[in-house]
């Protein structure tokens, strides 16, 4: 049987373990965080290109819409509707810090009903909105749901997950954000003719999976890891033995304890963060989540219908073509979850570069060219755009879309794994808002420039990825400083004792 190293320097056996029915219940109910997260991006964009509802909350922008000659890339261009889209994830920053709290202190699960009361609450106010104040305000508080799941659901599937089959699990989070896309884009394609409430049925729908997160989260189980870190250590060993399906644990369980014992030592982990070996997971994760954000891909499904009206298609072809982009999403991030595991994490994210950058800038050459500031593209033009965004979306689901999750919630050591993955979090969110709050003005302002820009962001990403980013395929989570960091050309001079001061890092 293959050895692995554990965080404390020895030598244990692989663990064993099989994937319980058990675990899959919980993967799933679990993963409808991500659901609600998928949901909210597609909707919004739906929402915000409904007659209706510009009409009772942005006027203006109506008004502007219905100029033959007004401008396509400024029609939509209005500070407000963009930030009835970034409200969420501005509050979603915020929530992040408070659940990394509460994640170590009280758990993943009960971090997560949290997020689920927040959820339900921010949904009914959303839908029942009579003013623009109060549409918003259930934003922010759907956005302290975002903040609550996302920084529980990754680490929860990270932890439940055993090592070969991390990956797959917790790609499952991502998954669920593309189901949630799609059915966004769905329900959007029919309520858009159901006047004048279309859009209240919108935004209420995502009550359903609200409650059934709510629910579920009081059926699953906390991660043994989580109970370990909270000193209930016979549970934890009972948890653990429960969803590995086998007796065979006590390598794993031992590995636990030791990682949980080196983690007490450390009081305050946001101190620890800035200590010199905590450097690459931090950078990593941080550097993960702006990429993430900047390849542009929600900017264009927290747009998509918008952008397709830009091009030529009226509302409803708009909408439909949303739908496809979804489904190509949900299928795409299927086969993630099949290569991650086999062809490892690098893989998947330099192929998706090479992918990206081409798509991105042929669609910017075919804007450039042929999108005028009045008028619009040619139906065969336009068709082409439509494909052009699948065959992008495609890569990104396969790659930068799942692994930005699934990296930095499994390179973090447990004493600085919640204030780790918080800072991955807040750090998404923040360049979630910016993107979401700025992108309708760029498009405006750059016109088809605006994909030349990210196609610039992507090549980047791909240089980063080559030279920087270890594989972590196969490793088991507390084993990371001794098999990837200590082991890597560049990140290897940080893994050093703490005590040190910066000036003694290793060189070379």
């Amino acid at each position: 049987m293959p050895a692995v190293i554990t965080s404390h320097g020895g030598y244990v056996p692989e663990h064993d373990g099989k994937i319980t029915f058990y675990v899959i219940l919980c993967v799933i109910i679990s993963a409808f965080g991500g659901l609600l997260f998928g949901y909210d991006i597609g909707i919004s964009g739906g929402v915000t290109s409904m007659d209706d509802f510009l009409i009772k909350f942005f006027p203006a922008v109506y008004e502007k819409k219905k100029l033959v000659h007004e401008d396509n890339y400024c029609k939509y261009d209005n500070e407000y509707l963009q930030l009835f889209t970034s409200s969420l994830y501005i509050a979603a920053l915020v929530a992040s810090f408070v659940a990394s709290k509460v994640c170590s202190k009280f758990g993943r699960r009960t971090t997560l009903q949290i997020g689920s009361f927040f959820f339900v609450a921010g949904v009914a106010l959303q839908a029942g909105g009579f003013n623009l104040a109060m549409v918003v305000l259930g934003r922010i508080i759907l956005g302290f749901g975002v903040g609550f799941g996302n920084q529980a659901v990754p680490l929860f599937l990270s932890e439940l997950a055993p090592a070969r089959l991390r990956g797959a699990l917790n790609i499952c989070f991502q998954l669920f954000i593309t189901i949630g896309i799609l059915i966004a884009g769905i329900i959007n394609y029919f309520t858009s003719n159901i006047h004048p409430h279309g859009w209240r049925i919108s935004l209420g729908l995502a009550g359903v999976p609200a409650m059934i997160l709510l629910v579920g989260s009081f059926t699953i189980c906390e991660t043994p890891t989580s109970l370990i870190e909270r000193n209930q250590i016979d549970q934890g060993k009972a948890t653990l033995r429960r969803i590995r399906g086998t007796d065979n644990i006590d390598a794993e369980f031992d590995s636990m304890v030791a990682a949980s014992e080196a983690a007490r030592q450390v009081k305050n982990p946001f101190r620890k963060l800035m200590k010199p070996s905590s450097r690459p997971p931090l950078v990593i994760a941080i550097v993960l989540q702006v990429f993430q954000q900047f390849t542009g891909i929600n900017a264009i499904m927290f747009y998509a219908p918008v952008l397709f009206q830009t091009v030529g298609f009226g509302s409803n072809a708009a909408l439909l073509s949303t739908v496809i982009t979804g489904l190509v999403n949900v299928f795409s991030t299927l086969v993630s979850i099949y290569t991650v595991d086999k062809a490892g994490r690098r893989v998947l994210l330099l192929e998706a570069c090479v992918q990206m950058f081409i798509t991105q800038t042929v669609i910017g050459m075919l804007l450039l060219l042929h999108l005028k500031p009045a008028g619009s593209l040619s139906s065969t033009e336009a068709i082409v755009v439509v494909v052009l965004v699948c065959v992008y979306v495609m890569g990104f689901a396969w790659s930068w879309g799942p692994l930005g999750w699934l990296i930095p919630s499994e390179t973090f050591p447990l004493e600085t794994r919640t204030a780790g993955f918080a800072c991955a979090v807040s750090s998404n969110m923040l360049f979630t808002f910016i993107i979401a709050q700025a992108f309708l003005s760029m498009l405006c302002h750059m016109k088809a420039g605006i994909f030349f820009f990210f196609a610039a962001w992507i090549l980047v990403m791909g240089l980063f990825t080559l030279f920087l980013l270890p594989e972590t395929k196969g490793v088991p989570v507390d084993s990371m400083v001794e098999r990837v960091w200590k082991q890597h050309w560049f990140w290897k001079r940080y893994m050093i004792d703490d005590d040190n001061d910066d000036d003694n890092v290793i060189k070379g």
